[in-house]
């Protein structure tokens, strides 16, 4: 059954990931393409509207596969699954265990791994960049460039330099994310 196929899949998302929404993208992609639910263009498209849309992203992605898969009960089952870890382990930490960030072991943990948290991160956005630009999902793909992307992303590093290095900050990223959607109209021949 789907919906409990979701579910499962997004509560050991849930449950195993660390670092945010940023940090479990790489872990949904895997999960979704392996379960044929996506093919990673499309997880592409579904990354760039979760990050689009308000909410964190990983409870939009689960929501998005949800509803892709299931409807609305695929949205509702897949989201409870991948918000449920973090809800039942945060009242536990403020119930229970009182002052757990002042452990040594858990300083540690944390520690340990803050780091391959960054990894994953990374590689998604590699990823993410290599199907964007070159068309590259797995390997054997067939090189398909895409100057318009590199385009989009030349602007967009363009417009952010002057910024970064006169105030040391970048764009904000919504202001970032709709200058890809207008460039994007103009340049896939929308408008």
């Amino acid at each position: 059954m789907i919906y409990l196929e979701l579910f499962l899949q997004f509560l050991k998302i849930g449950a195993v990931s660390f670092g945010g929404g940023y940090g479990m993208i790489s872990i949904i992609h895997e999960t979704v393409v392996n379960c044929g639910w996506l093919t990673s263009e499309q997880f592409l498209n579904f990354v760039a509207v979760s990050e689009s849309t308000p909410g964190p992203v990983a409870v939009n992605m689960a929501t998005f596969v949800g509803s892709s898969q299931g409807g609305i009960l695929g949205a509702f089952v897949a989201t409870l699954g991948v918000i449920l870890p973090a809800y039942i382990i945060m009242l536990l930490i403020a119930t229970v265990i009182k002052n757990l960030l002042n452990y040594a072991g858990v300083k540690a943990t944390l520690g340990g791994i803050r780091p391959a948290v960054v990894g994953l991160i990374i590689a998604t956005a590699t990823t993410m960049m290599v199907t964007a630009v070159f068309g590259i999902s797995t390997i054997g793909d067939t090189f398909a460039f895409d100057w318009k992307a590199v385009v989009i992303l030349g602007v967009l590093l363009v417009i952010n330099l002057p910024v970064f290095i006169k105030k040391k900050k970048i764009l904000s990223p919504i202001f970032i994310i709709l200058i890809s959607a207008a460039l994007g109209l103009l340049l896939y021949g929308v408008l």
